[in-house]
């Protein structure tokens, strides 16, 4: 990744991200696309702190509005800038269908988010779907000012004043969530450290954290990689391209691998057509 300065925004190049696959792929929920004249516009969030971002070109992006500072201090890591994924796709291309998915969808990148928005964001994410998923977390950011609140501020509430939501059985989820966290039941920072299954043993301690809630606030909440969310298509790519197993070499990335297979098997239909 390169970037240079320009007038009040960041110009960035980076040849291994494209905003939609990475955007607008399910593993965040705050990002909204909105009209510009650019390849594609978003506006989005990450800690409370606001960002508007342009694709120019096929590898050439715009940081509007963003000193330099925190461009260093935030977005290079959000966006996980430091990491080589042209290795990644490289070494990950070694297996016939993985090639098959990072050609597909080689602008998709894993975004480094906060483990507890994470979390919750997960749970919300139970039984749903993406427009339905950012409809609750609009909402519930909009009744704290715009901002996602912390677990102080979600530990006073309780299901019937989380009504303005409309997360249905989630409610009871998100506040037990809260509880937890604030309390110092669950404490992130450490759960992030542990060993991978102490670390999944540990989020299912929250009501409603199960299996692949759990794998997803561990791979984009807590940046472990080797973590491996399974959903309905992820099991139909295991079943139907790994069924002696996932290759061995890509496990400790994949994660990372996890996201190529999620893009490219949903739209293996609209593909042959």
């Amino acid at each position: 990744m390169d970037y240079r300065v320009q007038g009040n925004d960041i110009i960035v190049f980076e040849p291994d991200l494209d905003l939609d696959e990475t955007l607008d792929c399910g593993q965040a929920f705050r990002w909204k696309k909105i009209p510009s004249d650019y390849i594609s516009t978003y506006e989005g969030a990450f800690l409370n702190d606001k960002l508007k971002v342009s694709q120019t070109d096929k590898g050439s992006f715009i940081f509007h509005d963003t000193d330099e500072n925190d461009f260093i201090s935030k977005w290079i890591n959000y966006f996980d800038f430091e990491t080589d994924y042209s290795e990644l796709k490289r070494c990950f291309s070694e297996d016939e269908t993985l090639a098959k998915a990072v050609n597909f969808a080689g602008g998709i990148r894993l975004l480094r988010q906060d483990s507890w928005e994470c979390l919750i964001s997960f749970i919300i994410s139970q039984n749903n779907n993406i427009p339905r998923i950012k409809g609750i977390i609009d909402r519930l950011c909009e009744h704290y000012h715009g901002k996602f609140p912390n677990a102080e501020q979600l530990s006073q509430e309780n299901e019937d004043s989380l009504a303005y939501l409309r997360s249905g059985f989630r409610a009871k989820y998100i506040t037990d969530a809260s509880d937890k966290v604030y309390n110092g039941i669950a404490k992130l920072d450490e759960i992030a450290s542990m060993p991978i299954d102490e670390a999944r043993a540990a989020l299912k301690q929250i009501k409603g954290v199960g299996p692949k809630v759990a794998e997803c606030v561990l791979l984009f909440g807590m940046y472990r990689v080797e973590a491996f969310p399974k959903d309905v298509w992820i099991k139909r790519v295991l079943a139907e391209y790994y069924p002696d197993g996932f290759p061995a070499f890509a496990a400790d990335k994949g994660g990372i691998a996890q996201q190529y297979l999620f893009h490219y098997i949903r739209n293996l239909d609209t593909q042959s057509e």
